[in-house]
């Protein structure tokens, strides 16, 4: 319960029997108490209680009244009611820190936040899946990796070794409890917010309550960078209005917590530091007293908790041994989900958000990264407050990448910033050279051949990994994730070189003809990085990356790009027979929606009449970038899709891409291939044949066919057999057979 000082003052003073109290008032009226000069007898002599709070609340204030009761107590013999009231006073300073530190840490700004717009930390902050056990080389490599399904799989798998965020100090099976952990995290990955909701839910009694109070230090914030401090000092700096009485709150160091929030971001070496006397400053440079904390010079019975990028645990090493290491590994799955619940808090937007990423194989994984989901919600909400919705957000990877980059980038200082194109050039570099060696871990003289180094900005871009080698430890790097990999990997052949790249060991070679044969020949490795080849040729991206990352992009490479997609789709019979080639790869598709350009696609699409697809299951991003090159295809007159499953995902009743006309009946929004639909009739192309065979298509599906037989007038042969249409359907398809503008001859 909420006291005041008076409050206590009183009660302490009711407590006293008779006797006590007049000691008490002789004691305040003869003796010189903490300094404070006394209160005359005169005043003292006929006061009640009630009168005597009152007289020593004016004669000392409210800062010293009770550390004056406490003193005169002790001078009476009341020992037993001056701890008492000594430990009313604690907890009243502990619930006010407590309701300041709630104040501080309840709300948090989003990095595009206006003036006076902030969020609910505690609706907004999603559970993190955090593991103790350090993954070995083979695992890490599948962490990276591994896409769409797998990323989930590998999440159940470490969930024997995942651990809850107020387990983090608990004592293991023996017993052994420890003072000292580091939580890891790449960059974006929630390492800030998960240190902030700790402060929140500890001041809300829910967490740790083993400590009497935990102090927050952000290594970036300007109070760090003052020239001289103590370790109570700093705690003032942290929070000046809480009015800590700081000799008491360092009295037991055992009760006390820290929490080091992004010791990367460290200006300061350590190397020089380590050699200072193992003293107890009691006021210096501010980074010898920080040093001391992390190095347990001062406040050794103290615990801290730290956070920190993989790239600087060879620099925390030098400090401390780490008791306990835990990592951040992301958004499980189910919780991805529960972060756009919490984001858009509407039932519909959460509906049209969702599934528009959870049909995109490569978004969603990437979705794991609390930064990527942000950026995504962030991007999809304004769209859904804008006319059109859905329809005017980046809809390909490459665009959410892009976004991504640009988040990161913005976060460097001034001169971190015009360093960075020749850092991410040498970057695209080593990506590419991993892309063509099929690697994704790079050893520490790899990253060193490339003249990259640990420097402040690089651990945006590159994780450090340490991994048991025989008898020592070895430092490799990866990027985030393989996409990620290979999105740089495409940057590399978009990038002017400016004389940089000349200066690195021989790599990769810039031949964009090569890459595109090597993936030709395997299908597999490389399709991201042919895929963002194509999306960072959108005018848009490379715009908005030349802005944030100061390199000059040329689309040179367009008619290489061109030439190939055309070529790759032909067959040898059919350049013999002269006959026109179809497309017969879902991946071309793939590739121009990422460029987002009607005019290339067209273009692209010229020379082929169809589309032969076959045994497949489209999901609803497949669906879209199939509908997108369908609607830009000018000469198409066949599309055979036998065998290809519709995959309709959430049955929300939303319309995520199209804008549909209003008096669209919601169950053709239900058919599965609406999209496709929608497309052909938006095509004007002159579609003769329509092979839907054996695709479970049933009766909702009839309705959106309807409507394409009058909107097609060319067409003259569909094929839906072996699909459970019923009677209901059949009675919705023939609506549009009876259409006089329908054409068709052939319905099998």
């Amino acid at each position: 319960p909420k006291s005041t000082v008076g409050t206590m003052l009183l009660r302490a003073l009711e407590d006293l029997s008779e006797q006590d109290f007049k000691k008490f008032r002789d004691a305040l009226a003869d003796r010189d108490l903490q300094g404070q000069r006394y209160i005359p007898w005169g005043r003292l002599e006929k006061a009640d209680q009630l009168d005597t709070k009152r007289l020593m609340l004016s004669f000392y204030g409210k800062a010293k009244a009770l550390d004056v009761a406490i003193a005169t107590l002790e001078h009476i013999q009341c020992r037993d009611k001056a701890a008492r009231l000594q430990e009313r006073k604690e907890e009243d300073y502990q619930r006010k820190y407590k309701e300041a530190i709630c104040r501080e840490f309840s709300h948090i700004k989003d990095q595009n936040a206006r003036m006076g717009e902030n969020v609910d930390l505690n609706t907004r902050y999603s559970k993190l899946v955090i593991v103790t056990k350090h993954l070995d080389e083979e695992q890490r490599e599948n962490e990276i990796m591994a896409m769409g399904q797998r990323p989930a799989e590998i999440m159940k798998e470490q969930a024997s070794s995942s651990i809850a965020v107020g387990d983090l100090f608990k004592p293991d099976s023996k017993g052994w409890a420890p003072k000292v952990v580091v939580l890891l995290g790449a960059a974006g990955m929630g390492k800030t917010m998960t240190a902030r909701k700790i402060m929140l839910d500890w001041a809300s009694n829910e967490l740790f309550m083993e400590f009497d109070y935990v102090f927050y230090i952000h290594c970036r914030e300007g109070n760090l960078l003052t020239p001289s401090s103590s370790v109570a000092n700093l705690i003032t700096r942290c929070y000046p209005g809480s009015n800590l009485p700081l000799d008491e709150v360092l009295r037991q160091p055992e009760k006390l917590l820290f929490v080091i929030d992004g010791f990367d971001e460290l200006r300061f070496s350590f190397d020089l530091l380590l050699c200072e006397p193992r003293s107890r400053p009691k006021e210096g440079p501010v980074e010898v007293t920080l040093s001391s904390l992390l190095c347990r010079r001062v406040l050794p019975e103290s615990s801290l908790l730290i956070t920190t990028r993989p790239a600087a645990l060879q620099k925390l090493g030098k400090c401390l041994i780490c008791q306990r290491y835990a990592e951040i590994l992301g958004f499980s799955e189910v919780e991805r989900k529960e972060y756009f619940n919490t984001f858009f808090q509407n039932t519909e937007q959460v509906a049209a958000a969702f599934q528009f990423v959870r049909g995109n194989e490569t978004l969603f994984t990437m979705c794991l990264v609390p930064i990527v989901c942000w950026i995504v919600c962030t991007v999809m909400k304004q769209q859904l407050g804008c006319r059109g919705g859905l329809t005017q957000s980046p809809k390909t990877t490459t665009g959410i990448y892009t976004l991504y980059l640009s988040a990161l980038l913005q976060s460097l200082s001034s001169q971190l910033k015009h360093d960075m194109p020749g850092v991410l050039r040498r970057l695209c570099c080593l990506a590419a050279d991993g892309v063509w060696k099929q690697k994704v871990l790079f050893e520490e003289k790899e990253v060193q051949r490339y003249a990259l180094d640990q420097r402040e900005a690089l651990p945006l871009l590159l994780n450090e990994h340490i991994f048991q080698r025989d008898i020592s430890c070895v430092s490799t790097y990866s990027f985030i994730h393989l996409s990620f990999q290979e999105f740089f990997a495409a940057l590399f052949y978009l990038l002017e070189d400016e004389g940089e790249v000349r200066d690195l060991p021989a790599g990769p070679t810039r031949d964009v003809k090569e890459l595109l044969e090597s993936y030709g020949n395997s299908r597999n490795y490389s399709m991201l990085t042919v895929r963002f080849l194509f999306g960072l040729l959108n005018e848009e991206h490379r715009r908005k990356l030349e802005e944030e990352m100061g390199c000059r992009i040329t689309p040179r490479i367009t008619q290489e790009l061109l030439a190939w997609l055309q070529n790759s789709q032909k067959t040898a019979l059919a350049l013999l027979m002269q006959k026109t080639a179809v497309i017969r790869e879902l991946e071309v598709c793939h590739c121009l929606y990422e460029l987002q350009d009607e005019r290339f696609v067209a273009a692209a699409l010229d020379p082929f009449t169809g589309v032969y697809l076959r045994g497949l299951n489209l999901n609803r991003f497949d669906q879209l970038v199939l509908s997108f090159s369908v609607k830009n295809f000018p000469k198409l007159e066949s599309l055979d899709m036998g065998h290809c499953s519709f995959l309709n995902g959430n049955s929300y009743r939303i319309n995520l891409f199209f804008v549909f006309r209003k008096n669209q009946q919601e169950e053709g929004k239900q058919s599965p291939i609406h999209l496709l639909c929608q497309a052909l009739e938006k095509s004007g192309c002159k579609l003769k044949m329509l092979r839907l065979w054996r695709c479970r298509l049933t009766d909702a599906s009839c309705g959106t066919l309807a409507a394409v037989l009058p909107a097609s007038p060319s067409l003259t042969e569909l094929h839906l057999g072996e699909n459970k249409l019923g009677d209901r359907g059949v009675r919705r398809l023939s609506e549009g057979l009876r259409d006089p503008a329908c054409r068709l001859q052939v319905l099998r």
